[in-house]
């Protein structure tokens, strides 16, 4: 395996992490969104607000790191790449940045009409903002980013087919890892209520993301038949394994087993993502393979060695980050006058 393929290999590994973490923390402010009125929606509010507060900024890390991954290694792909994309980037970026000052300002709100606006401001934002970064690894994914900037179109290449349908599953995706983290969250926090809430609310999810997910292949099949030839070919083991955990999933919900079905939910959407990247490999670009768009072995090799040092001092410290934001919350108590 040359450089180039181990830095493709961690750049996707940090783009299944930012998906799990940041996509759950996504899916929390669709919750939060559809929680209902003030009074009835605050112990959802309040135990999404437990569940992704400690954990938040530190899950866009992520993010941070697969885009100064692709622009350092691979600058040949990334240059079309912003260029043809910066509507929906921008938007997703905006997003990004009214949901975090809007979570942050609610917290610290007195009245009411505060919160309500920044809760609204969160929920929009946690929605459109996964929409947009969906439209771009459709546009990727469909082969709709030339090589040569000048020929990207900035409208078309994101607002077509196959980037819509993968907007919405996108969308779905974060609010199915919600609903399960946060089903497991509410049991250990022992609120019998919210756990059965956000069980049935991950059943359904489930249950639109394999049908959203089934539903896709024949748009692909038409508007992206190489991504299409390659999910049912050399990566169809992959796609097989995510249906198989996604089923799986669905059962353990039923049984509630909530431990474990956060492993088969988180395994049933890596299964995608690795899937979709073996059927694309070696082209990042339509006519760019990853070695031709990577940089020289003089940026390639410092990268790795820097890579290796900082895993060292980084990935101890967010386990360390998720294992104390796990610790239980104290169940909601009712207040009432005497």
């Amino acid at each position: 395996m040359t450089a180039a393929d181990t830095l493709l290999v961690v750049l996707w590994i940090g783009l299944t992490l930012y998906t799990l973490f940041g996509g759950a923390d996504f899916g929390g402010g669709l919750w939060d969104l559809l929680a209902g009125r003030a009074d009835r929606g605050q112990p959802q509010r309040d135990l999404i607000e437990h569940s992704i507060g400690p954990v938040w900024e530190a899950n866009h890390v992520w993010l941070i790191f697969v885009i100064t991954l692709f622009w350092t290694c691979f600058p040949a792909a990334f240059a079309p790449f912003a260029a043809t994309l910066y509507i929906p980037l921008t938007l997703a970026a905006l997003g990004i940045i009214a949901r975090g000052a809007a979570f942050a300002f609610r917290k610290v709100s007195d009245e009411l009409w505060q919160r309500r606006m920044f809760g609204a401001a969160f929920a929009f934002s946690s929605v459109v903002t996964p929409f947009f970064l969906g439209t771009t690894l459709g546009a990727v994914a469909s082969g709709r980013i030339p090589p040569d900037i000048p020929e990207g179109d900035i409208l078309a290449s994101w607002w077509n087919p196959t980037s819509i349908t993968t907007g919405v599953i996108a969308v779905v995706t974060t609010a199915y890892l919600a609903a399960v983290y946060l089903t497991a969250d509410a049991r250990r926090a022992r609120e019998p209520t919210l756990t059965e809430a956000f069980r049935r609310r991950a059943l359904i999810t489930g249950l639109l993301l394999g049908a959203l997910t089934l539903g896709g292949l024949p748009v692909l099949r038409a508007d992206a038949p190489h991504l299409f030839d390659g999910l049912t070919g050399k990566a169809l083991p992959l796609v097989i394994t995510s249906g198989t955990a996604g089923v799986l999933s669905l059962a353990l919900l039923l049984a509630r087993r909530y431990l474990l079905v956060r492993l088969t939910a988180a395994l049933a959407v890596t299964g995608v993502l690795w899937a979709w990247g073996i059927a694309q490999y070696p082209s990042m670009l339509p006519g760019l393979t990853a070695h031709a768009a990577a940089s020289g072995t003089t940026v390639l090799h410092p990268v790795l060695w820097a890579l290796a040092i900082g895993a060292a001092l980084l990935i101890p410290s967010l386990i360390y980050l998720y294992l104390v934001s796990q610790r239980e919350k104290t169940p909601h108590v009712e207040h009432c006058d005497h």
